[in-house]
């Protein structure tokens, strides 16, 4: 998939100005996102997905009603994705959509978000020690000095897809960490959020793409609950 660092704000965006107020995504919705990302959903697409979504919305006879939802937009997605990918094939192109050869951020803007990251983290790092738990306390705190060496090495401008690379790595490490260290009661009730946002939603989707909104669902509330910071450049 194309490298977008502006794949979410797009999205937001689209959405925003379809629906045509000011809404906040939900966690639901930045956890979809996240999974039409990781499945590759070029965002052509899901723009495209989106505006489809919302003009059959708009000639349905409930006109006091509004799409509350990204989950509203699924399949108008996925059938968009679907359409591109068949049209990239019979062309035998690739998509027209290239990362730009000038980098999109220049290096003090990565060390300035990386530092912060660093510092974010090791709050968190410190919160757990308060609460007694020394194990994450001491994962958070190598991510942290880990992210601090990588920003210190980066003052000339390091190449963004080998450290995007070495920070999805660490987000790895991190997920890892903030999963084992969950409770049960925790778990559970990020399941069952999920499970009541995608309850009219379920005979839609595909099982594997379920589990990857799932998966990402259970990510991000993890992050929110720990204090901790996504890691990625798409996030700066």
């Amino acid at each position: 998939m194309e490298n977008y660092f502006n794949y979410f704000t797009e999205i937001e965006e689209c959405f925003r100005r379809c629906r045509g107020t000011p809404t906040l995504l939900s966690t639901l919705d930045w956890a979809l996102i996240e999974s039409w990302k990781e499945a590759g959903i070029p965002l052509e697409a899901a723009l495209t997905g989106i505006e489809r979504a919302f003009q059959k919305f708009a000639k349905r006879p409930q006109r006091f009603r509004r799409i509350n939802g990204l989950t509203y937009c699924v399949q108008a997605v996925l059938q968009a994705a679907e359409e591109v990918n068949a049209a990239q094939v019979e062309s035998g192109a690739r998509s027209s959509h290239h990362v730009s050869e000038k980098a999109p951020f220049a290096p003090e803007e990565i060390n300035a978000y990386l530092n912060q990251s660093a510092v974010a983290i090791g709050k968190a790092s410190s919160d757990c020690l308060t609460r007694k738990e020394q194990v994450l306390a001491g994962d958070l705190a190598e991510v942290a000095k880990a992210i601090h060496e990588i920003a210190g090495r980066n003052e000339m401008g390091a190449d963004l897809e080998d450290l995007e690379q070495r920070l999805s790595a660490l987000e790895e490490k991190l997920t890892a960490a903030l999963t084992r260290a969950a409770s049960t009661d925790l778990l559970t009730e990020v399941r069952k959020e999920v499970d009541r946002g995608l309850a009219s939603y379920r005979q839609k989707m595909t099982a594997p793409q379920i589990e990857s909104l799932e998966r990402q669902f259970l990510k991000k509330r993890l992050y929110e609950h720990y204090g901790v910071p996504r890691l990625s450049l798409f996030y700066l």
